[in-house]
This record gives C-alpha cells, sequence and structure tokens, in this order.
C-alpha cells in the first residue's frame, strides 16, 4: 500500500479516510491517479460521492465522463445483502473496504482486468453461500468479515493466516490464471510446478476433506489448502504473492529499513524495500522481504503476540512464487507495449 498525504495540508491520510482530520479538508479516492485528493484543490474537475459512500463507506470518487453512480470499485458487484439486512450490510461494507484494497493493488501492478470481473457478496446467514471463482465471477461469503468466526474457522482448520483481504486475493488469482497462463509453452511450465489443472476438481475437493494433506506438504505448498488441486495451489501462491508485494510496499512508502545485527551465519537481515520492484528478480524481492518478516516476527513476540508473517517458504514454494513474479511482471510490460489492448487499465478506465 502506498502511503497517502493531504494535498491541502500534507497530514498523513490512510486509504480508508474521507475526511482530513487536521483541516478537515473533504477527500477521496481517485483511481486513474492512485491517490487520494482533497476535492477543493480540484474545483474545474467534476469528481462525484460514490453512491455507497454511506452504505458501503465507500471513499473512491466518480470520475469525469464516468455517467455510472458508482464507483470503479462499487459498479463491479453484482449482488449485496437486502436493504433490510442491517448485519448483511455491515458486513457488506467491510467486505467492500477490503475489495478496494484488492483493486488498488491490481491497478498498482498493472494487471488486466475485463469486463468478466464481478462479485457476488452474500451471507451465509440468510442462505447457503460457498466462496469462490467461476468466469469472473467471485463469490465471497460476508460472514468472513467476523472475526470471531473467521478465526473459530482458521483454528478448526489448522489455517496459519485467515483474513477477508486474502479471501479476495486467493480468488482473483483464480481469475488471473487463464489471462496469465495461456501459452501452451507456460501450461507445460505451470504443470511441472503446480500439478495438472485439468485433473478432476471435485474427486480432489473429496480427496482433500476426507484424507486431509500429506503430512510433507510444506516442503511443496505455501498452504495445506494449496494440497487440494493444482488450481489452489495456484491461487494460494498468487495470493501470498500479492501479501508480499503490498507489504514491501508499505514498509517502503513508509521508510521502513531493517538492519540487524552485524553478522549472522546463514541469512541477511538488512534489508531497504523499494516501491515498485517491477525489474528485480523474485529472488531479489525475497531478499527484502525475509528480513522484514524477521524484524516484524520479534516486534510482536515483544507484544506477547503471535508472529505477524507465520510462514516458512520452502525452496520449490519460492519456485512458484518466481513464476507468479515472472507472468504478472509480463503482463505489465504487455500493458505497457499495447495500452490500448483488450483489457481494463486505470488508464483506460479515465
Amino acid at each position: 500500500m502506498r502511503a497517502f498525504t493531504c494535498e491541502r495540508c500534507g497530514q498523513l491520510l490512510f486509504f480508508e479516510n474521507s475526511l482530513c482530520l487536521r483541516c478537515g479538508a473533504a477527500l477521496g479516492f481517485v483511481p486513474s491517479r492512485l491517490d487520494m485528493v482533497a476535492l477543493e484543490m480540484h474545483p474545474s474537475e467534476t469528481y462525484r460521492a460514490c453512491a455507497n459512500a454511506t452504505l458501503a463507506a465507500c471513499n473512491w470518487l466518480i470520475e469525469p465522463g464516468d455517467s455510472v453512480p458508482l464507483c470503479r470499485s462499487c459498479v463491479l458487484t453484482r449482488t449485496r445483502p437486502a436493504d433490510t439486512d442491517a448485519e448483511g450490510l455491515r458486513q457488506f461494507a467491510t467486505a467492500e473496504g477490503a475489495k478496494r484494497r484488492l483493486l488498488l493493488q491490481l491497478y498498482d501492478l498493472r494487471l488486466p482486468i475485463d469486463d468478466e470481473l464481478a462479485f457476488d457478496l452474500l451471507s451465509s446467514r440468510v442462505g447457503p453461500v460457498t466462496t469462490g471463482h467461476q468466469d469472473g465471477l467471485i463469490t465471497i461469503d460476508l460472514t468472513e468479515s467476523d472475526d470471531a468466526r473467521r478465526e473459530a474457522r482458521r483454528t478448526e482448520l489448522g489455517e496459519a493466516y485467515r483474513t477477508l483481504l486474502g479471501h479476495f486475493r486467493h480468488e482473483i488469482g483464480h481469475y488471473y490464471f487463464p489471462m496469465l497462463v495461456s501459452a501452451e509453452a507456460l501450461l507445460d511450465e505451470a504443470r511441472a510446478l503446480y500439478g495438472d489443472e485439468r485433473e478432476d476438481y471435485q474427486a480432489a475437493l473429496e480427496r482433500h476433506y476426507r484424507d486431509g494433506p500429506p503430512t510433507d506438504w510444506p516442503e511443496r505448498h505455501v498452504s495445506a489448502y494449496a494440497t487440494m488441486h493444482p488450481f489452489e495451489d495456484w491461487a494460494e501462491t498468487f495470493a501470498h504473492y500479492l501479501h508480499i508485494r503490498d507489504t514491501l510496499q508499505t514498509a517502503a512508502a513508509f521508510g521502513i529499513i531493517v538492519a540487524g545485527p552485524e553478522e549472522s551465519h546463514e541469512l541477511s537481515l538488512t534489508a531497504a524495500p523499494e516501491q515498485d520492484v517491477g525489474r528485480r528478480s523474485m529472488q531479489a524481492v525475497l531478499s527484502d522481504w525475509f528480513p522484514l518478516t524477521y524484524a516484524l516476527n520479534a516486534v510482536n513476540r515483544s507484544m506477547g503476540a503471535a508472529d505477524l508473517y507465520p510462514f516458512t517458504l520452502a525452496p520449490t514454494v519460492i519456485d512458484k512464487l518466481a513464476f507468479v513474479h515472472d507472468r504478472v511482471l509480463a503482463a505489465r510490460q504487455a500493458l505497457i507495449l499495447r495500452p490500448g489492448g483488450g483489457a481494463r487499465t486505470p488508464e483506460r478506465l479515465a
């Protein structure tokens, strides 16, 4: 996540702010700028508040030329809870906040978004809901916005990590597989890393919940759920890649430099994260990532809290992350070379 400041007074802002607490300026996020703006500083630009400003606590602005009443994030939501479902609407607002974080990162990475992408944000409190992805439609069970319920589910499944934003990142990974891995040579490489995605999904699902993951899964997968099917391995790895990129960008934006003990016999303990790693290898990215996670975990332990980053990345998992990294960089380069291509980007949305 980038760091934002008020255009009017320079106060530090958070991505969710709609008002500067220092000077009182009305604020909003402009997707084409990838930045927060103070409305009074742009009197000639006809920015409008999103119609979901209250309902979804949305601070994204509708840009000049956009005729719909919803911002570029809210307009992607196809289905939401009924107006009479107060609890569902509270959860809906939380989910929309996570979705906006996801979309900002996708825009920042210059990943393509086609017209098929849509979201159903529904609560299993009022009917069956399965979080998942199918043909561009991402469904999220809004009960995952309940911290206590989600933590209970995480403990029940023995997961190291479970967040609402993580669900969005996992499902968008499914969305991007056919976009980023379409050439036959890339499919062959993906199958060598993750397995053959043509394997029967339903049979794999039943086997996973019947038998559980293999005991040696940490040697080859980023999570136990990644062992279920090659598609899930890709999606879990893709989500983890987004975690790494976003956290490193936040560290860079706030000038976090890690300078550990001078001597380390096994691992580097220094890191100076960069805002944009678009020309770096995954190994170079991880050279910043690992020292940062050691420091953050140590800080958490000093507070008596669990590790912020409870993962160990085996060499095979690093190879899988590198494949995702290369595909993301290739997609970005393709958009730079062909800015008029058949997918929406922040520039084309503007």
